[in-house]
């Protein structure tokens, strides 16, 4: 069993093979929130796919073999900023911030990391690593300040595969006095009384954003990480910077073997910001599902992770479907007794394998639940038995069906249309009074579903129902 992943820096599907083979132990770090407001549906978008490869990594290799590092930033100037407009102490916004993405977290149906550093516990391991920057002749001080040198890396720019000179162009590069070149960016800043600030070689200040991640994923896991994962918006300049300063501060050694990237979020077919007024918080999301989580992980499991994703009022409805049809197959099974529990399928093995190919992971659990259904009507408990433990199991790889059915139905709000079990249960006794060629039966019972909101779509395949937009 080979899992391959999109290398960012390679530009292809690489083999995915662990730093030691003889010792097969995998480290993985990923790029968490910056403290300062909730978060929106674009980050959610990550901590759904790592939260996946994680689920994948210990399946492949075992649980006590794979090491998840997912940081929190709580020193930012963005934090500063918010603290200071919303008239609140820094540390009770980064708390109460901190408190509100756990929640939402869990509501994503998320595994825990097994190590969440956070920034400020980590600062003495961040001046140990700019003072070897700067005796490697990488960074110097200026001002209070300490920069990385860019034109000091001779492959600055390996990771995002632009030019010094595009990247330039691309940024929104700080124009200083101090700085011997426009791109050279800080690794510490000096800090004013009011702003929090921890003492240093170079005075009182506080560290950049970059060289935090560099310090906490090399505390926690060996170098070279395995894999770094992160948004495609952090390629440039964040995870630049970083390569440059984990490598330059270890003379040129391998900092991340496979660097691994999710495509953005669109919402309606437009980027999501916050000036169009289409910005999404995870919080704000699960109003609009009830509070139900698996909603908005099956909407972002239905696209491949490397594609914009577009968040859609109708694509929430139709993940809210296809988990009614997959608790549907499963309701009424209390008494039947799962076999090949902790047997993932196959057929959903092999496409997470390739490069994490969900939506296809995805077809194949359709399928597992359109057995079930089959099976329930000819009373084959043996099939029964097979299939529940097989949906489960690709359940668990992919975070959904954490729900009892009866408690999935139960808690649906008040308005909801059709139960999916009784929709599959009149989508049968219509395809029956079809092949008795009593049409008049099958036409009523396609209207009557069409009243309450449910669409038929007659196909090679059989017939396939959503929900009306």
């Amino acid at each position: 069993m080979t899992l391959y992943l999109y290398n960012t820096q390679a530009r292809e599907k690489q083999a995915f093979v662990p730093r030691d083979p003889a010792r097969p132990t995998v480290g993985m770090y990923v790029c968490g929130p910056t403290v300062y407001d909730r978060i929106h549906v674009g980050n959610a978008r990550p901590i759904i796919i790592f939260d996946v490869l994680y689920r994948l990594l210990r399946h492949l290799h075992g649980a006590e073999n794979v090491t998840y590092v997912r940081n929190i930033t709580d020193v930012d100037d963005k934090i500063n900023a918010a603290a200071k407009a919303g008239g609140e102490p820094i540390e009770a916004l980064t708390e109460r911030t901190i408190a509100a993405f756990h929640g939402d977290v869990a509501a994503l149906g998320a595994l825990l990391p097994d190590h969440e550093p956070r920034a400020t516990r980590h600062i003495a391991e961040m001046i140990a690593q700019i003072e070897a920057l700067i005796a490697e002749g990488h960074a110097y001080a200026a001002d209070g300040h300490v920069l990385f040198h860019v034109p000091s890396m001779d492959d600055y720019g390996g990771l995002s595969h632009r030019s010094l000179k595009e990247m330039i162009a691309g940024a929104r590069v700080e124009v200083a006095p101090y700085k011997k070149h426009p791109a050279d960016f800080v690794l510490w800043k000096p800090s004013s009384p009011d702003l929090p600030g921890w003492d240093s070689p170079w005075g009182r200040g506080r560290p950049g954003w970059h060289i935090e991640c560099s310090a906490m994923s090399e505390r926690y896991l060996d170098l070279p990480i395995d894999i770094h994962g992160g948004g495609l918006d952090l390629v440039f300049p964040h995870h630049e910077n970083e390569r440059a300063q984990s490598r330059c501060a270890h003379r040129g050694g391998a900092f991340v073997r496979y660097w691994v990237h999710n495509g953005f979020v669109v919402v309606e077919g437009q980027k999501m910001a916050k000036s169009l007024g289409n910005f999404r918080t995870v919080a704000d999301a699960l109003g609009e599902v009830h509070g139900r989580g698996e909603v908005i992980r099956m909407l972002m499991l239905g696209t491949h992770y490397r594609k914009p994703l577009d968040w859609t009022t109708n694509g929430l409805g139709e993940a809210r479907t296809l988990l009614d049809r997959m608790y549907g197959a499963l309701l009424g099974l209390d008494d039947v007794a799962p076999s090949d529990r902790d047997a993932l399928p196959r057929a959903v093995e092999k496409p997470l394998l390739d490069d994490l190919n969900t939506p296809l992971a995805i077809a194949e659990m359709r399928a597992l639940a359109a057995s079930l259904n089959t099976a329930k009507a000819a009373g084959q408990r043996e099939t029964l038995a097979r299939d529940k433990g097989r949906l489960l199991a690709a359940g668990d790889i992919l975070g959904i069906l954490r729900h009892d059915p009866e408690d999935w139905f139960k808690g649906a709000e008040a308005d909801a249309t059709v139960a999916a079990v009784e929709i599959e249960a009149r989508i049968a006794a219509r395809v029956a009074a079809r092949k008795a060629r009593d049409f008049a039966t099958a036409d009523r019972i396609r209207d009557e579903l069409a009243a309450q909101g449910i669409v038929l779509e007659d196909g090679a395949g059989g017939t396939r129902w959503r929900r009306a937009e």
